[in-house]
């Protein structure tokens, strides 16, 4: 990955006074209470953290922490009755204080510690003194939420006003409210929590979410230290062995039922073709059957940390495509189903793509694990890394084609080399002037798209006779009015320049068929001068029920602000708009270009060290695409310098990778029952 070029230590990013050095940076801003009665009890971490810049590939720890024993129990031995004061008035019956001390190495600012019916203060230095009874009570019904809380999504005003920005260490929740899942397609409103999180998450891990973008509120604001114990809390309510864990539950819902229930909202003449193409193997199977697996992932252990999730991280869903600035990046490269939700879903999801993916190649079992291993230490590796950076460095790390050449050309033989080179130059051709050398001709003196039914039928041909007397370019250009207005203004500007001069409904992917999907062509200044615009329909994510109702309330609104998050450049013509149909039916949808030096790695010729490196390369960009937005660095602690997590998860790919052979299996006997009509071959 690039990485801004200037040194990162954990002393400078975590806060942390370095060695011999004493800073001491005070803030009260409580008022006493009627008891006068100070409770907290202080916890120290251990000489600050060292962490190191590095690249996807590296094999050590970018960081190494010493913390002392009563520090590491402390984060994990908060009880439940434990609350927090942030607020400037704190709760009945405590002062709460804002004091920290960073004296030698890092000293760690929240009471990880406190027993029952305590309030803990946020001082580094509190003595320790009882709590009115009275306390415990307040703390249970205002700092954690029950279970029927989590059912009703419901929370007083009041009680959220009461823990408003209360914490300690481990009780880092306390400032959480319970909310209900908004109705309505897409409606914006507040949140519930994650299927598959615990109880517990509540109080010590869960953060609230922002009305604004959905995601964790960055209110928050907790120190480094502070999100290292939030880590190891989430460690403590979810080991990372529970990863490994799948077993279908008793009320498993039917997965070729999910995937008819899709089918209500799509082009009805195209549902063939989508199963047609899925029923051809398993992994294509896998790639179209992200609604079941989301339903699955639902019943998995979760922490409660929040990213912008994508939703659908299979290893296809990875590629290489250009920046603004005309450079060959590899990242994330499909938004339809992303939305705030449990990062483990979109490792859970790559992971098993991994095993299905080897299996359909035939790889021994001995070869599949070391590319699952892989998978998991490129993640867990590379977020080690980034919890050591910045926010700014953060944002700006990618992993920039030409620097990965680099990297791992020692690791690749002469002929992978040379395989690699050529797909980079395969790669800067694949742009609209190609696309119009492929899919137009030309017809009095314009270029045309050529139509290739049922896979690409242009404007002229769906609408017929009543295409005759029809103004094409003034009617496209009506319909691509708001997309317009979605652009930033120079983008904007450069859009008007262009000319629209066709249009044609065209079939993309595997789990997108069915979905509308058109490409529209556009000239400049002349014939050798084309744009061609993709606008791909966006519903529902297949997260919703599960995970977070988008914000937003035209989906294709959730798909680009989403993919702006999780990539590190994207789309200059990157859009989206909401227009009445052909069918007179209202419906959202994204704009992109086409082609723009897109690329992706053709999974079936890589042999089994070819996809060991492709693992560990997504595993590393989805990690990055997950910090941008997420608690990288809480997730950095839970993951921690062990092989665990990255075991459990091999172990959960291999397990699901079964159920998809089974789901697969299903799919293929309702086709050959005639539940199913499948068309194959287009």
């Amino acid at each position: 990955m690039t990485q801004p070029e200037k040194p990162a230590t954990a002393a400078k990013k975590s806060g942390s006074a370095r060695q011999g050095t004493k800073t001491t940076a005070s803030r009260s801003r409580s008022t006493a209470s009627r008891s006068g009665t100070t409770a907290g009890r202080g916890t120290t971490a251990g000489r600050g953290t060292t962490a190191s810049r590095g690249t996807a590939s590296n094999t050590s720890a970018a960081r190494k922490t010493s913390t002392p024993a009563s520090t590491r129990r402390g984060s994990t031995t908060a009880s439940r009755g434990t609350t927090a004061s942030r607020s400037s008035t704190a709760g009945r019956g405590t002062t709460a204080s804002r004091s920290t001390t960073a004296g030698r190495g890092t000293t760690a600012s929240r009471s990880t510690t406190a027993g029952r019916g305590a309030t803990a203060s946020r001082s580094a230095t509190a003595g320790r003194s009882p709590a009115p009874a009275r306390s415990a009570t307040a703390t249970r019904s205002t700092g954690t939420a029950s279970r029927s809380t989590r059912s009703t999504g419901t929370a007083s005003r009041s009680t959220r006003s009461r823990t408003s920005g209360s914490r300690a260490g481990g009780d880092i929740g306390a400032a959480i409210r319970a909310a209900t899942k908004p109705a309505g397609n897409g409606s914006a409103g507040v949140s519930r929590l994650p299927s598959g999180v615990p109880d517990g998450a509540l109080k010590d891990v869960v953060l609230p979410r922002s009305q604004q973008t959905g995601l964790e509120s960055p209110a928050s604001h907790l120190t480094p230290a502070e999100r290292r114990v939030r880590g190891k809390a989430a460690r403590a309510l979810v080991p990372r062995e529970k990863h490994a864990e799948w077993q279908p539950p008793a009320d498993r819902p039917d997965p070729v039922a999910l995937l008819e229930s899709q089918a209500a909202s799509r082009v009805p003449d195209l549902i063939p073709v989508r199963y047609g193409r899925m029923m051809e193997s398993p992994f294509t199977y896998y790639r179209g059957a992200a609604l079941p697996m989301a339903s699955d992932l639902a019943h998995t252990p979760a922490t409660g940390i929040i990213v912008q999730a994508c939703g659908d991280a299979h290893l296809s869903n990875f590629g290489i495509f250009a920046s603004p600035e005309r450079k060959l990046l590899f990242d994330v490269n499909d938004f339809d189903e992303t939305l705030p939700g449990p990062w483990e879903w979109d490792v859970k999801r790559l992971a098993a793509s991994m095993e299905v993916a080897a299996r359909n190649s035939n790889f021994t079992a001995k070869d599949r694990r070391k590319i699952l291993l892989s998978t998991a230490f490129g993640y867990r590796n590379s977020m080690r890394n980034l919890a050591g950076l910045g926010n700014l460095d953060v944002w700006y790390t990618q992993v920039d084609i030409e620097e990965l050449r680099t990297q791992f050309a020692g690791q690749l033989t002469a002929r992978q080399r040379k395989a690699v080179d050529k797909g980079l130059v395969k790669a800067r051709t694949r742009d609209s002037m190609q696309e119009l050398r492929k899919l137009t001709t030309i017809e009095n003196g314009r270029p045309q798209i050529v139509p290739d039914p049922p896979v690409i039928v242009p404007v002229r041909d769906l609408l017929g006779d009543e295409f005759k007397g029809v103004d094409l370019p003034s009617m496209m250009n009506s319909l691509i009015g708001q997309y317009r207005r979605s652009l930033q203004p120079d983008r904007r500007v450069l859009l008007e320049q262009f000319e629209i001069v066709d249009m044609a409904h065209k079939v993309v992917g595997v789990g997108s068929v069915g979905t509308r999907c058109w490409i529209v062509l556009m000239l400049g200044r002349d014939e050798t001068d084309p744009l061609f615009l993709q606008v791909k329909e966006a519903q529902d994510s297949v997260l919703c029920d599960y995970a977070w109702t988008s914000k937003y309330d035209n989906q294709g609104e959730r798909v680009v602000n989403g993919q702006r998050l999780m990539q590190a450049a994207s789309d200059i013509f990157l859009g989206w708009q909401r227009t009445t149909g052909l069918d007179n039916k209202l419906r959202d949808f994204y704009f992109r270009q086409l082609r723009d030096w897109k690329f992706s790695v053709d999974i079936g010729t890589l042999i089994p060290k070819g996809m060991r490196l492709y693992g560990q390369l997504c595993g590393a960009t989805l990690a990055r695409a997950h910090a941008r937005s997420g608690d990288e660095i809480a997730i950095a602690s839970y993951l921690g310098n062990s092989t665990a997590f990255d075991n459990a998860i091999a172990d959960f790919a291999a397990a699901y990778a079964d159920q998809n052979e089974s789901d697969y299996q299903a799919f293929t006997k309702a086709i050959e029952d005639g539940r199913l009509h499948a068309e194959r071959g287009v």
